[in-house]
């Protein structure tokens, strides 16, 4: 990219460059534009060849309570800083108008 692209850009989006920038900003928009391009070039060979992704499938289980009902709930409670009624009392976060 030139300079006076970068000129015309900087332009366009309303903003003064400095020497220093105008030459640092050509060098980095160089940069920026080939790797872009490159990136580009790999999109478009990668969108000509079939896609390779092997089998797809799900892996299901039968959804099998592992455990009895109600097996840990007392050891759990009894873990907490405050219960009532078999439930963990906490501290109040959302106001209702």
């Amino acid at each position: 990219m030139t300079k006076e692209e970068v000129l015309h850009l900087a332009k366009l989006a309303r903003i003064e460059l400095s020497e220093q920038e105008l030459a640092t900003f050509t060098k980095e928009m160089s940069a920026i534009l080939s790797y872009v391009s490159s990136i580009k070039e790999i999109v478009g060979e990668t969108e000509k060849k079939e896609p390779n992704i092997g089998a797809r499938f799900n892996v299901f289980r039968p959804d099998v309570a592992t455990n009895e009902a109600n097996q840990y709930t007392k050891d759990l409670l009894a873990e907490m800083p405050e219960t009532k009624n078999d439930m963990l009392v906490v501290k109040k976060i959302l106001q209702v108008e």
